[in-house]
C-alpha cells in the first residue's frame, strides 16, 4: 500500500443517542500519513465520531473502514489490535497506578515489543522516563495528557485518534502537546485529531474538516480552511 492509502474511511455515518442525532451522514477519510483534524463546538459530534470509529459506538447507518476493511460492528478491543487507539479526552489514566503501569497496560495487546515500545515512548516522552515510578494522579495536567498518549502508542498503533487533547491545559503546555503530535507524524503515525483550538490544530494539520451539529459543513486542506473567513469568524476569532 502506497503513501495515499486511506488508512480510515468513514461513509455516511449515522449514529443516536435515543431520539438526539448525534451524527447525520459523515463521512471523510484519513490517507496514511496524515494529520487530520476535525473542528467544532463543543457538541459537534467530533469525541462521538471517534468513538464511534473505535468501535464504542454502533452506527444506525452508514460505515467505517480501516485498511480497506469494514470495522463497524466489531469490537473496541479488536478494532485495537488491528492498529486503531484513541486518547480519549479528559485525559484517561489509572489515577491511583505509576505511570510505568499505565504503559504497560497500554501493550496488553502487544507484549512481545514491551520493551522496543517502552524505550520509544520514553524517548518521545522524556519527562515520563523521570516520572516512571509516580503515582498518575500526582502528574500535571499535561504530564497526564503526555501519559495517555505514550500509553496508546504502547499498542504499536498505525492510526492515533487523539480528542480534545489541548483541553484545560496552559498555552506553554499546548504548545509542547502539538509538538509531539508533530513529531510523532513524522515518525510515521497518522493521526486524527479532534480539537477546539482550530488555529493550533490547522498550523500542524494537513487537511480538516468542519462539524457542525453531527454534519460535514466544510473540508479542505488546512491552509484553504486557516484562510477561509467563515472558519476564522467562527473558530479562531479573526
Amino acid at each position: 500500500m502506497g503513501p495515499n492509502e486511506v488508512l480510515l474511511a468513514v461513509k455516511d455515518l449515522e449514529v443516536s443517542y435515543g431520539h438526539i442525532n448525534a451524527l447525520s451522514g459523515v463521512s471523510l477519510e484519513v490517507r496514511r500519513g496524515e494529520i487530520v483534524v476535525l473542528i467544532g463546538a463543543n457538541g459537534a459530534g467530533k469525541s462521538t465520531l471517534l468513538a464511534t470509529a473505535l468501535g464504542v459506538n454502533l452506527p444506525r447507518a452508514g460505515s467505517v473502514a480501516f485498511r480497506g476493511k469494514v470495522i463497524s460492528g466489531q469490537s473496541a478491543d479488536r478494532n485495537v489490535r488491528a492498529g486503531l487507539c484513541l486518547v480519549p479526552e479528559g485525559r484517561g489514566v489509572f489515577a491511583a497506578m505509576s505511570v510505568l503501569d499505565n504503559l504497560l497496560l497500554g501493550a496488553h495487546h502487544n507484549l512481545r515489543g514491551v520493551q522496543r515500545n517502552l524505550a520509544r515512548v520514553y524517548e518521545w516522552f522524556p519527562r515520563l522516563k523521570e516520572r516512571q515510578k509516580q503515582v498518575a494522579r500526582t502528574l500535571s495536567g499535561g504530564e497526564r495528557q503526555m501519559l495517555a498518549m505514550a500509553r496508546a502508542l504502547m499498542s504499536s498503533p498505525e492510526l492515533i485518534m487523539v480528542d480534545e487533547p489541548s483541553l484545560g491545559l496552559a498555552p506553554i503546555v499546548v504548545n509542547d502537546i502539538f509538538q509531539i503530535l508533530l513529531r510523532l507524524n513524522q515518525e510515521g503515525f497518522t493521526i486524527l485529531l479532534s480539537e477546539q483550538n482550530a488555529y493550533k490544530s490547522l498550523k500542524c494539520a494537513h487537511r480538516g474538516y468542519v462539524l457542525e451539529t453531527g454534519r460535514v459543513t466544510l473540508s479542505g486542506t488546512a491552509q484553504e480552511l486557516l484562510a477561509n473567513p467563515a472558519v476564522r469568524a467562527a473558530y479562531i476569532g479573526a
